[in-house]
């Protein structure tokens, strides 16, 4: 590696990845992603689930080899794992048989270093992150923000000139998490750290305005890098000064614009009409959410980081939850704001069977997936319908598990407003007993 490297770390150019399917169009994870990082920057990858923010990252890390572009590390073309580039993932990926030295002295091991210096770089490594004493542990006898520290130590402990995070602190309590993202922004600023740069993934907008330099918004379907912001502030940041707020406030509004480019785009662009996915949301948080929002303080329309802070929501849970009250027709979101409509605080006042009749009306008039399967049972004259017709439709404009989630999504709204029913064996959309009579 040429440690007298003068331009950036990383250079990503054009970069593609997509996934072969059988019979139809590639599936696009990313798309002519780009992007650079310097030496001494943090830099975050902010959007939804499903915007390839993780994909880029093994990418990055030389795991994965794009479908197009290139990646350079330190000005050369990468071609399998890079050197000098360490990875900390959400599930701490811990070898619980191990002790925590053993755990953090793995990649040393991997790297040929010898015995004493392996030793003694495990021990520094486990006191820079705050577990000294616990050499000898297992992870078994860790709580969650220990092992997180484990995993971090391991990182840390060959001193790479990147050290790439995977949602790194999502599997934590509140507290363990702003704890960790404290220590950690206090040896970056000390300069303890030895390392020379940070690339963040979260979904976590509040997270990534406290700590990154520069964030990335990655829009959805495929993943692009759809806005880069500079955050202006030192460190350390205040989350209550109003310029803080204002910046997490500003980046809201423009994921809750993305999100409404894309919903609105994917209905033209799908041959079948109906082949949209849909999140798994159930009817009850719809129903709850409408009722919080029609209720004082908010009387309608509710700030989303507002929100997000007064129900302990990220943005990864409180923006699908928007989409699908805008896809319904019982919300809109506007500028990171979430407004209700008057068929939504129609049914959030409305009794459980009156409630069922609205949502009837809305999944008919705004869900294509609902109005195709609802035709075909009406047509039959045994009022049945395979549920495999649809996911393989469902198949060939998305990946099998959004596919998966859709239908399910769809069976569960389906039955509510008791527009069919669904045996789970045949896998099978049918009529309830009395409908079929009346029919």
């Amino acid at each position: 590696m040429d440690q007298n490297f003068e331009g950036p770390l990383l250079t990503v150019r054009n970069c593609r990845q997509s996934y072969h399917k059988e019979a139809s169009a590639d599936l696009v994870v990313l798309d002519d992603v780009e992007l650079t990082l310097q030496e001494g920057e943090i830099v975050g990858l902010l959007g939804r689930s499903g915007s390839g923010k993780s994909t880029l990252l093994r990418i990055v890390s030389g795991l994965l080899k794009p479908t197009a572009g290139e990646v350079k590390w330190r000005g050369k073309v990468l071609n399998g794992p890079a050197e000098g580039v360490a990875m900390v993932f959400q599930s701490f990926a811990l070898f619980p048989w191990l002790t925590v030295q053993e755990n953090v002295e793995l990649g040393l091991e991997a790297l040929g270093v010898k015995k004493d210096e392996r030793e003694s770089r495990t021990e520094d490594a486990i006191d820079l992150i705050g577990l000294g004493g616990y050499d000898t542990a297992y992870p078994k006898e860790l709580s969650g923000g220990m092992r997180q520290r484990v995993g971090l130590a391991r990182a840390l402990v060959v001193h790479p000139d990147l050290l790439l995070m995977d949602e790194p602190f999502s599997a934590l309590d509140v507290l363990t998490a702003e704890t960790l993202r404290t220590d950690l922004i206090d040896l970056w600023v000390d300069k303890k750290l030895p390392v020379k740069s940070i690339m963040i993934v979260t979904h976590n907008i509040e997270e990534a305005v406290l700590l990154c330099d520069r964030i990335l918004v990655f829009s959805s379907n495929p993943g692009r890098v759809a806005h880069e912001l500079r955050v202006p502030f030192a460190h350390p940041r205040n989350r209550f000064d109003p310029a803080f707020r204002q910046m997490v406030d500003d980046i809201y509004g423009i994921m809750t614009r993305r999100v409404v480019k894309e919903v609105a785009a994917v209905p033209a662009a799908a041959p079948t009409g109906f082949a949209t996915p849909l999140h798994p949301v159930g009817t009850n948080v719809m129903a709850g959410l409408l009722e919080t929002l029609i209720s004082a303080p908010y009387d309608g329309r509710a700030d989303l980081p507002a929100l997000a802070a007064a129900l302990q929501y990220e943005v990864d849970e409180l923006l699908p939850l928007g989409e699908t009250l805008g896809l319904l027709g019982f919300a809109e979101l506007e500028e990171g704001d979430l407004i209700v409509t008057d068929i939504g605080r129609k049914f959030a006042d409305a009794e459980t069977e009156d409630r069922k009749v609205i949502f009837a009306e809305q999944l008919r008039a705004h869900v294509p997936l609902i109005s195709a399967i609802t035709t075909v049972i009406d047509q039959r004259s045994n009022h049945r319908a395979s549920a495999v017709r649809f996911r393989d439709q469902l198949e060939d404009h998305m990946s099998p598990e959004y596919a998966e989630e859709t239908l399910r999504t769809v069976i569960a709204w389906g039955r509510y407003a008791e527009l069919f029913e669904y045996d789970e064996e045949a896998q099978q959309f049918g009529l309830e007993e009395e409908d079929e009579e009346e029919g």
